[in-house]
């Protein structure tokens, strides 16, 4: 991984936004270097900053929050210096897009589907209204689009919640981006839907060669999409590492939470696992490991100091004092010993 060239680089990063009378710290000093041409996914919770996180990589924060501290590079360009809408629109869309969860609010009700992907392609692309119309129906044809010369004056009431989840993808390629965000773009499709558009995502990553940032809540998504995962809680990457690193050497109690609440390995008869608590309040200033009210596992330290993120292996690091050599051995929850062979169960029973 390190002879990769890195893409995207955010060091110490810490957003806040001001609501009413009161700061709230959404993201808590996260670094993170994203490689180019790689997937990587940032899994955890609603409210953990995941969105909030990527929003950063394109200044798209609401206009009560901003990047209090810290660093974000994309090849060279120093992101948080940027100012004004003008300098984002170099960056925004061009080199990094994305896609959202749900189309309806990415389209524009009343313009054709055609005119909205041909707009980008001559605002990005400088083409004329031929040569955009063109490409705008080229890609059309690449997502999936049946006859889309046809379709290409319809509007977006006219497509179904998958066909529209695929011209908000054609519309993002339409820029020939280097990083593209996915911010839960399957959550609102019927399971079949979800497993062709993360298809063509992949089969489209293939041919362009763009770096995938991947935001979910389900880490079933995960396995099939992701070379790398960032697990996060409460405003900070709490784990990260390979798909590989996350799923069979998982090393924080939230990442093991998250993994036993997977659907794919719970039992008839049983009820499924869920996190007991809720997250805490950003609102004030979290002491010791945010985690720790909910974790089962937690020493006295976890209540008084956050830990520090240790290094497991060359790919995989995890914020949690179970790592700290004076900590006590803890073995792995029940439900998620032999995770793999438990998977390799289900996918060969035919179950989904």
């Amino acid at each position: 991984m390190s002879e990769r060239k890195i893409i995207l680089s955010a060091t110490d990063v810490e957003v806040k936004f001001q609501v009413r009378s009161k700061t709230l710290t959404a993201i808590r000093n996260v670094s993170l270097d994203i490689y180019e041409g790689e997937t990587i996914a940032i899994v955890g919770e609603s409210g953990s900053g995941k969105s909030v996180f990527t929003k950063t990589f394109t200044g798209m924060l609401e206009s009560n929050g901003s990047v209090s501290n810290g660093k974000i590079v994309y090849d060279g360009t120093v992101l948080t210096d940027i100012k004004t809408d003008k300098e984002w629109e170099k960056i925004r869309g061009r080199k990094i897009s994305t896609i959202f969860q749900d189309p309806m609010t990415s389209l524009n009700p009343v313009r054709t589907i055609g005119y909205q992907i041909s707009e980008v392609i001559m605002k990005h692309q400088g083409k004329n209204k031929q040569e955009a119309k063109q490409e705008a129906i080229d890609l059309m044809r690449k997502v999936g689009i049946i006859n889309p010369e046809n379709r290409f004056d319809e509007y977006p009431f006219q497509y179904s919640g998958g066909m529209r989840q695929r011209i908000v993808i054609a519309i993002a390629l339409a820029c020939k981006p280097n990083i593209l965000i996915c911010d839960e773009p399957t959550t609102a499709l019927d399971v079949t839907i979800q497993a062709q558009i993360l298809k063509l995502i992949k089969d489209l990553q293939k041919e362009y060669g763009f770096t995938i940032i991947f935001i979910t809540h389900d880490l079933g998504v995960v396995a099939n999409v992701a070379d790398r995962v960032a697990v996060m809680y409460a405003g900070q990457i709490v784990e990260y590492g390979t798909v590989e690193d996350i799923f069979y050497r998982p090393a924080h109690p939230y990442t093991w939470a998250l993994l036993s609440a997977l659907p794919q390995i719970g039992k008839k008869g049983e009820d499924l696992f869920a996190i007991p608590g809720t997250p805490p309040s950003l609102f004030s200033e979290v002491i010791g490991d945010a985690f720790a009210p909910r974790n089962p596992y937690a020493m006295k330290i976890d209540f008084e100091q956050e830990p520090p993120m240790f290094g497991i292996s060359l790919t995989h690091f995890a914020k949690t004092w179970l790592l700290d050599p004076r900590a006590p051995k803890v073995e792995l929850p029940d439900a998620i010993k032999n995770l793999h062979e438990k998977l390799l169960e289900v996918v060969n029973g035919g179950q989904n």
